[in-house]
């Protein structure tokens, strides 16, 4: 191995191989170690899904406001209509970022008066980088969509709306 720049110390490689270690155990994306003047990352490529997510994740979260903002005022008047059938909202079942496609560039999972069976899966919602389906709970009709594609959503947040 070679030393740091501008530095006396030689990078000890069975640090860098404990640390790989550590990403491997705990399934983190990236590490970072400081000592003085030394500093040392050891990052791993993910999948192809996961790597997808990551460079779209950051960009709802970095401005909340807006996109938070944006699907509100489209769902209120489409909201007048499911009022009745309020009861047959799915919600979103924890925090993170809802997609409506299994991948970027894919078909959607459903659409708007798409039959849906108890069990399939109607979207996911990503959670620390880890990608959860969303199975519906009934049959049914899709009657509203009530998120935005990579939009982030609260624990509780209505996702689906059925007639």
């Amino acid at each position: 191995m070679s030393t740091a720049k501008g530095s006396s110390d030689p990078i000890d490689p069975r640090l860098v191989r404990k640390l790989a270690d550590i990403l491997k155990e705990t399934e983190l994306s990236e590490i970072e170690v400081e000592q003085g003047d030394l500093k040392i990352r050891v990052a791993r490529q993910l999948t192809a899904a996961p790597v997808a997510t990551y460079a779209v994740a950051p960009a709802p979260s970095a401005a909340p406001a807006p996109v938070a903002a944006a699907p509100a005022p489209a769902a209120a008047p489409a909201a007048e209509a499911p009022k009745a059938a309020a009861k047959d909202v799915v919600s979103s079942p924890m925090v993170g970022t809802a997609y409506l496609s299994p991948q970027p560039g894919a078909p959607v999972f459903i659409k708007v008066g798409d039959r849906v069976k108890a069990g399939q899966t109607i979207m996911i919602v990503e959670a620390m980088k880890t990608m959860n389906p969303i199975p519906s709970p009934k049959d049914g009709v899709v009657a509203e969509i009530l998120v935005a594609d990579a939009a982030p959503v609260e624990f509780g947040a209505p996702l689906i709306a059925f007639e």
